[in-house]
């Protein structure tokens, strides 16, 4: 009997102990996981609460460090700027500013020109970091990218210094020819002579101040608002009109050809000023004597058929450094040509600005002492073609064999039209 009461007591005494060595180990276990580890550190988990959903609706590029520098969150942005790889802060200037501002919780901001990423140029990523405190461990970067910003003050800039110079030009030309006129009013040929060049100087001025609200005009207006189908046989002979008297002054010879009954849908009026910009480009820059030709035709592509208007010329050509750069606001290949002509060097960018919103493009081929070729990409207005065209033709089935410069009496320059763009 004692003997079963001791065996009893030993087996109640060995449940006890394993019960309290069992609590004690899932006790251990607990806190263990409560524990923060190296891969805690970088989930959102530390973030407070709150953070993260704020986090992800900014606009700029955010990053989270912790105490060891390392990132805790970062968003997409971050990765795309190069701020982050490989878990670290990548930006050395950013990352000094981090760790004063975790040693002193002041909050700091910096603009930086860094290295883009992946790039082969030359070109400097403008930021703006700010870096504040975001509890008792955490920093927040926040970062901006400033570069689009810069590149469009710096457009502004340079628009309003160029504005600003052309329109001294004629002004002073204009004041220095009064002041001539006053002088020699006892010269009836010399007052001749000076009103001659005050009207061409006030000519001038008229076509800057215009061209200038025409360019304000195609880059803030949306032309589709009244947008209508355009005849390009309307437009190439307005722009023929335009022209007709600076060519027949130079005995230019203007032949208008390429394929008939073509529309395009857009603003008649910007259309107009574009393919006249276009034409009175070519007679402006051509020797006398030589031929002007404007063709359109249609070119099927995968997204749609395009109207191609072809402007071509037999003038001075362009060289290769300067072919990009003809449609940027206020540039003349040739300055002093361009005085002479009346040139504004707006004309052109008119032009890409008109052919961009209509959704389509324009391109230049040109060789020097060769020629030119300015080709004007638009949207056909298919609803008109649709109604004008027989209901068994097909856009395949056209023939396209009637090239827009074998339509003169003369063949043009073999100036090869630019492939187009799928």
């Amino acid at each position: 009997m004692n003997v079963d009461a001791a065996v009893a007591a030993v087996a109640a005494i060995a449940g006890l102990c394993t019960g309290v060595f069992a609590m004690l180990a899932f006790r251990w276990s607990e806190r263990d996981q409560a524990k923060p580890t190296r891969t805690s550190l970088h989930t959102d988990a530390v973030l407070p609460p709150g953070v993260d959903t704020v986090l992800s609706v900014l606009r700029s590029s955010a990053v989270v460090l912790d105490e060891a520098d390392a990132v805790v969150k970062a968003s997409s942005a971050a990765y795309a700027l190069g701020l982050v790889r490989g878990g670290k802060l990548a930006v050395e200037p950013m990352m000094k500013m981090a760790r004063d501002t975790r040693r002193d919780g002041e909050i700091r901001q910096v603009e930086l020109d860094l290295p883009r990423r992946g790039t082969g140029r030359g070109e400097a990523l403008a930021v703006s970091a700010r870096v504040a405190p975001l509890g008792s461990r955490l920093v927040l970067l926040l970062v901006e990218d400033l570069t689009e910003a810069r590149r469009i003050e710096a457009v502004r800039r340079d628009f309003v210094a160029n504005v600003s110079h052309e329109l001294k030009t004629p002004v002073g030309a204009l004041s220095l020819l009064s002041e001539a006129v006053t002088d020699a009013s006892d010269d009836p040929e010399a007052v001749t002579r000076f009103a001659g060049r005050m009207q061409i100087e006030a000519t001038r001025l008229t076509n800057l101040v215009q061209e200038l609200i025409d360019l304000s005009r195609v880059q803030n207006d949306d032309p589709l608002e009244d947008a209508e189908p355009v005849r390009v046989d309307e437009l190439v002979a307005e722009a023929i009109d335009r022209c007709r008297q600076q060519a027949g002054a130079k005995q230019i010879t203007m032949a208008a050809g390429g394929t008939a009954d073509l529309h395009v849908w857009g603003n008649r009026g910007q259309l107009a000023a574009a393919l006249g910009n276009l034409v009175e480009n070519a007679v402006n820059y051509s020797p006398a004597r030589t031929r002007v030709g404007i063709a359109g035709r249609r070119v099927p592509t995968p997204r749609g058929d395009l109207i191609e208007i072809a402007v071509t010329d037999q003038g001075i050509g362009i060289s290769e450094k300067d072919r990009d750069r003809v449609f940027e606001r206020f540039y003349r290949v040739d300055p002093a040509r361009s005085r002479a002509t009346g040139g504004t060097g707006l004309g052109l960018a008119i032009v890409k600005h008109v052919a961009a919103s209509h959704g389509g493009e324009v391109t230049v081929w040109s060789a020097e002492g060769q020629g030119s070729t300015f080709t004007l990409r638009l949207p056909e207005a298919g609803a008109v073609r649709d109604r004008a065209q027989p209901a068994d033709l097909a856009p395949e089935a056209l023939d396209d064999e009637d090239r827009p410069y074998e339509t003169f009496n003369e063949p043009l320059p073999a100036h090869p039209a630019p492939e187009v763009l799928p």
